[in-house]
């Protein structure tokens, strides 16, 4: 078992700490969020209040996510509002490439999709869901935007784009949503650094990944809180 007192490094022993509380801040925030998505589900509510409370819960979330980067970019042509159905990108062999297909990671995806409302479906869904795992350090472009949220209320394409390099480190993580229609990506999310020196086939390290990635994607599925009824 790991002990904190066997570590005699005074900071070292405080990292140590700081990830032992962040661990389960996570942990006991995602039971919180279930919770409320479930009773969100039995009431007639407008779709505004559930957003507004996704945006708190995941603010504070990724406030406790400060040891490894997490990011997203979007596309100024997504419609993020009318989008309902999903499915994975099928790539030629890709059960034999461990950076393009993990049964860990699609699983954490598809429960986090349908936590949001979104339905799989492989009849023309409005979006293809891909990712892949880099285990290497390496260079990524990225944007500076204004928050989503805040652009959807006016989904102005126009917006500029303001290129910003990072260096993500060993083991990162980039979930990509593409608009079928379009032809293109609208939403990315990376987090870099998540994985630490653990195993990638680590089943809490991947989940705690897809977490810290969907934290940053906070849209449900068009009509999902509008159309829940009411208890009889």
């Amino acid at each position: 078992m790991f002990r904190l007192d066997a570590i005699r490094d005074t900071t070292h022993r405080k990292q140590a700490i700081q990830l032992f509380l962040a661990y389960y801040t996570l942990f006991y925030l995602d039971i919180l969020v279930i919770k409320i998505l479930k009773t969100f589900k039995t009431m007639k509510l407008s779709g505004l209040l559930p957003i507004y409370i996704f945006i708190v819960l995941f603010s504070f979330s990724c406030s406790s996510s400060k040891d490894y980067l997490i990011e997203s970019d979007y596309s100024y042509s997504g419609k993020f509002k009318k989008y309902k159905t999903y499915t994975f990108v099928k790539q030629a062999d890709a059960d034999k490439d461990p950076s393009i297909y993990n049964s860990i990671i699609e699983d954490a995806i598809s429960y986090r999709m349908k936590l949001q409302g979104y339905k799989r479906s492989d009849s023309k869904p409005n979006l293809l869901v891909s990712y892949r795992i880099f285990f290497d350090d390496f260079e990524f472009m990225g944007y500076s935007q204004p928050n989503i949220e805040a652009w959807a209320r006016t989904e102005n394409e126009e917006e500029e784009y303001n290129p910003v390099e990072y260096d993500l480190k060993r083991g990162t993580l980039l979930v990509l949503l593409h608009d079928r229609k379009k032809r293109k990506v609208i939403w990315q999310g990376y987090a870099a650094g998540v994985f630490g020196n653990k195993e990638f086939d680590n089943d809490r390290y991947l989940k705690r990944a897809v977490r810290s990635v969907f934290d940053q994607y906070r849209f449900f599925a068009e009509g999902y809180m509008v159309n829940a009824k009411a208890p009889k």
